[in-house]
């Protein structure tokens, strides 16, 4: 699997950690389609950090039916024409469900979900960013959302792990880890150039990227 196959890849990570700015990075330099989800849209996330248990319903189905909508209009389209990379897969949908909501409300949501995810494209890869939670923090700190300003860290910290169990078990696709810690894709133009390279080089499953191994 190398960039040059993989139509559609997909840019994961928990809260924080820098999904936008690399799909941004990317799609300039593969001249690709940039998709970005519009979470600030959803009327219900500021009532939800606030109060999870209470809101944690009517902000997930929210999500899930607008993640379906986007992606709907996107596929309607000619995948093949240009390579698209976006900033999250439908299927993580499910993994802030099962972390939110009680019982009831799984069993509720996962009759919905199970309707939508079969009308939904998979990815033919996907970049899993990763950080520690300390930097996660400062950065949802730094971009100052207002419905993220009242967030729990211990919420971030529970969100991380499920990632990371996620895709430990993950097979709908092959999988590039990064941990962003310590590199900024941003500002460090080399640290993106290598990224590309080990896109370049996926072969399938399930690899790690690790730039910090070649800087003296």
């Amino acid at each position: 699997m190398s960039h040059e196959r993989a139509r559609y890849i997909a840019v994961e990570g928990p809260i924080g950690v820098g999904k936008t700015s690399l799909v941004s990075l990317l799609a300039r330099k593969l001249k690709a389609r940039a998709v970005f989800e519009a979470s600030d849209e959803n009327p219900f996330l500021g009532n939800f950090y606030a109060d999870r248990a209470r809101h944690a319903l009517q902000a997930q189905l929210f999500f899930l039916l607008n993640r379906y909508n986007q992606q709907q209009g996107l596929f309607q389209q000619d995948l093949f024409q240009q390579v698209t990379i976006s900033d999250y897969i439908f299927e993580k949908d499910r993994l802030y469900a099962s972390l939110n909501l009680d019982r009831n409300e799984l069993a509720l949501y996962e009759r919905v979900y199970a309707l939508l995810d079969a009308r939904v494209v998979k990815p033919d890869l996907v970049i899993f960013l990763q950080a520690r939670n300390d930097v996660l923090l400062g950065r949802i700190k730094r971009r100052g959302r207002e419905s993220e300003r009242r967030f729990d860290a211990t919420y971030l910290e529970q969100v991380s792990r499920a990632y990371n169990d996620f895709f430990h078990h993950y097979s709908g696709a092959p999988v590039l880890i990064v941990n962003t810690s310590e590199i900024d894709f941003v500002a460090n133009e080399a640290d993106l150039d290598q990224l590309l390279a080990a896109i370049r080089q996926m072969r399938g499953g399930l690899q790690y990227f690790n730039p910090m191994a070649n800087r003296s």
